[in-house]
């Protein structure tokens, strides 16, 4: 089975370097691979994908979120099929759904295939801050779905941004992770990222499925 998290964030986030930091500090002995939309915010070229020895899939028509559209289920099934990568990275638009996505991660057809683990939002704190931002509904279902939030950009955090994160956090953390990153960097290896941690969608699929 491969290990698949969702990696999330709107627009300016900081999601690629996130990504491209993850790819380049991966274990060498495994074999990554990233599915993304075509026409997406992330710019993975040949040479960083040669250097970290990932497989990249991109998605025609830069509408993964229609995962009811062949393109999407093609693109994934030929990555864990083909490719059989030990870690799956994606990345929908900054203006995505998760909810469509993990839904379709979550499917029957896909338990041999996949196994669910967390799903980060990479979040500068400062759109907490922006009412138009705080208030899009992608915005607000792409932190919904995450079980951890990267506060990226913390050098470039103000008085009043830390405090609108933390008002954020009281209300709805709840039993998620708070990773505080700079420049996108996520230490994979002591976060949830890299441990046993099943997303909760997965959770509750299976307590669903067995109830």
């Amino acid at each position: 089975m491969t290990r698949t998290n969702l990696i999330t964030g709107f627009l300016g986030s900081g999601k690629t370097t996130s990504i491209l930091h993850l790819l380049a500090h991966k274990d060498p002995n495994e074999k990554w691979a990233v599915l993304v939309n075509e026409f997406g915010e992330v710019g993975i070229d040949g040479a960083l994908l040669a250097d970290s020895g990932a497989l990249l899939k991109e998605i025609p028509g830069g509408c993964m979120c229609c995962v009811n559209g062949l393109p999407m289920q093609v693109g994934l099934n030929t990555l864990l099929r083909q490719g059989k990568p030990d870690r799956l990275l994606i990345e929908p638009t900054g203006l995505g759904h998760p909810k469509q996505i993990l839904d379709l991660l979550t499917a029957p057809v896909y338990e041999p295939w996949i196994d669910l683990r967390a799903t980060l939002c990479i979040l500068d704190p400062r759109l907490l801050l922006d009412e138009k931002s705080a208030s899009n509904e992608n915005f607000r279902d792409q932190l919904a779905a995450a079980d951890i939030i990267v506060a990226n950009k913390s050098d470039r955090a103000t008085p009043e941004s830390e405090q609108a994160l933390e008002r954020w956090w009281q209300q709805n953390g709840g039993d998620r992770q708070l990773i505080h990153s700079e420049h996108g960097k996520i230490d994979a290896s002591s976060s949830g990222f890299a441990a046993s941690q099943f997303s909760r969608v997965a959770r509750q699929r299976r307590a669903f499925s067995s109830a």
